[in-house]
């Protein structure tokens, strides 16, 4: 596989992690580079693992998972972002969603990489170096997920609230088409 084709897979699978920066982004606002760094950091770790964890497991596990796949991202997108939307009811020093808590984090990072799983999954079965797979697809999750951020900080810092609520909106949505998506095909 050449590595065009690894440079479009990063893409399509990073569509997910800048709809969901752009969230975080939103809601905080004021956050710095660094915590903007650390954030894509989790992305782009999750989102270059999971194809090899799919890849090493291969059929065994596939029958498995993808029967509820894409219940388990709408649910974990779906919470998120009804959480957001309720935060942005709060007042600022009232508020406990926090993109830069690592737990939130990580949660978005699952919820946004169960499609790279899938992907690992179908590449166990071409000729793939699945290190340069890896490689590629996390630094194409990495600046998309900066984007993202900065995109999302630059609206949250116009609008605020309209956009913590349209974020919390993106992300159920997001986890919808998931949804949808799935139970169509």
């Amino acid at each position: 596989m050449g590595i065009i084709t690894l440079i479009l897979i990063g893409i399509g699978l990073s569509f997910d992690t800048f709809a969901v920066s752009v969230s975080c982004g939103i809601v905080e606002s004021k956050m710095r580079f660094w915590q903007a760094s650390q954030i894509a950091i989790f992305f782009a770790f999750f989102q270059a693992i999971m194809p090899i964890i799919g890849w090493l497991l291969g059929l065994t596990v596939k029958n498995y998972i993808i029967q509820f796949d894409h219940w388990i991202a709408f649910g974990l997108l779906s919470f998120v972002g009804g959480k957001m939307i309720i935060e942005s009811f709060k007042k600022p020093e009232e508020k406990k969603f926090n993109p830069r808590k690592i737990k939130t984090v990580i949660i978005l990072s699952f919820a946004t990489t169960i499609d790279a799983f899938t992907v690992g999954i179908s590449l166990a079965f071409l000729q793939v170096n699945m290190l340069l797979a890896s490689f590629i697809i996390g630094i194409i999750t990495f600046i998309i997920a900066m984007l993202g951020l900065l995109f999302g900080k630059k609206l949250g810092e116009k609008s605020g609230k309209k956009m913590e609520i349209l974020g919390g909106i993106i992300l159920i949505a997001l986890g919808l088409k998931l949804l949808i998506e799935h139970l169509l095909n």
